[in-house]
Formats: C-alpha cells, sequence, structure tokens
C-alpha cells in the first residue's frame, strides 16, 4: 500500500473513531427537544421512513432523501446522501444511508453486478443490522462456515483500490475495524462506533 493510499485510511479510521466518540456523547445527553415517548409511524411509508432515517446522524438525516429498494421515492430532500430502509427480504433491521459511491454499490449488490468505486464513499448503518456473514455477499442466514456478524451501530468505506484494503483485519471480533467481503466486488472496511 503506497503511502497516498495509508494516509486516507489512517484519515478516515481517525474520523470514524471522533464519529464514535461524539455519538457516545450524544448518547449520554438527552436532547432537550426530545419528546417524552416516541410511538411508531400508523402510515407504513412514514414507518419506512423513519426506519431510513435511523440508520444517519442527525447532520446527515436532516437533508438525506430516503428512498425503497425499488428505487420509489419516499422523501425528497437536497443532501449528497439516500437512506433506504431495512431491505424486505432481510429479518430485523439494516437500513443504510448512503453517498454516491454507496448508491452505486448498493445498485451493484442488488443486481449481482460488477462494481468497482470511482472514489472514497461512506455508508451509515448507525441502527446496526440483523446480521451478515462475513464472506458470502449474499447468505441469508448464519451456517457453519459463513462468519455471520450481527454489527451494532457502524458505519462502511469503499474504496476505489482494493489494495488500500491490504493490511486490515478481516476479522469482525478484532475490537476495530475490518474488511468485510474481502476478494469480492463489494468488498468494504466496517468501522463499529459504539462499545
Amino acid at each position: 500500500m503506497n503511502q497516498e493510499n495509508m494516509r486516507i485510511i489512517v484519515s478516515l479510521l481517525a474520523f470514524s473513531a471522533l464519529l464514535a466518540a461524539c455519538q457516545r456523547q450524544d448518547a449520554a445527553e438527552p436532547a432537550a427537544t426530545e419528546p417524552a415517548a416516541v410511538t411508531a409511524p400508523a402510515d407504513p411509508r412514514e414507518a419506512m421512513i423513519a426506519d431510513a432515517l435511523s440508520a444517519a446522524p442527525p447532520s446527515v438525516a436532516a437533508t438525506a432523501m430516503v428512498m425503497d429498494w425499488e428505487g420509489n421515492m419516499l422523501k425528497e430532500n437536497s443532501g449528497p446522501y439516500t437512506c433506504m430502509p431495512t431491505p424486505a427480504s432481510l429479518g430485523g433491521r439494516a437500513p443504510m444511508c448512503m453517498d454516491g459511491p454507496w448508491m452505486a454499490w448498493a445498485d451493484a449488490w442488488s443486481k449481482h453486478q460488477e462494481f468497482k468505486a470511482e472514489r472514497v464513499g461512506i455508508s451509515y448503518m448507525l441502527a446496526g443490522d440483523g446480521g451478515a456473514s462475513n464472506i458470502d455477499p449474499y447468505a441469508t442466514g448464519p451456517t457453519d462456515d459463513n462468519q455471520w456478524v450481527v454489527e451494532g451501530p457502524h458505519l462502511m468505506i469503499v474504496v476505489p483500490d482494493p489494495a488500500m484494503l491490504e493490511g486490515i483485519s478481516t476479522d469482525p471480533k478484532n475490537g476495530g475495524p475490518y474488511v468485510m467481503w474481502k476478494g469480492t466486488p463489494y468488498a468494504h472496511i466496517m468501522v463499529p462506533t459504539a462499545d
């Protein structure tokens, strides 16, 4: 890995650590304007929007548009991020909020097509996920050999050059960032943001 690639990865990981620290601080301090009790929206469309936006930090969610996995617009907005609710095919929760490179990633993944990021991309999954194989992008449940991982709040990073992933652990239990789906077009860095 050349020095420029290493500098980018180190900067992204430092940013991730800062984000995690801010989220822990925000979680410890309740917002003054937060309602005493929150009820789930009765309208399925509003429930999908709420699920999708739960993936992002408030500053991103405020300007993010929301779409479902079929490409239907649920909420228009002006920001660079698109949030998507948990895919209907998955159990549990797995909403995502993605920038442009990640939207291209999601499109390729959903169509089982090749993918190569044009630039570094960031995706948020701050609501965590219901689980995924660490080695098989299309596994639908745990098996004895697919390294099933249920991840809490995290963000994900795609990079334009797979060589940038060299030297980063693939072990989800290493206590820090790790590469998921290494050796596939959908390889990305998983960055846990909470203990």
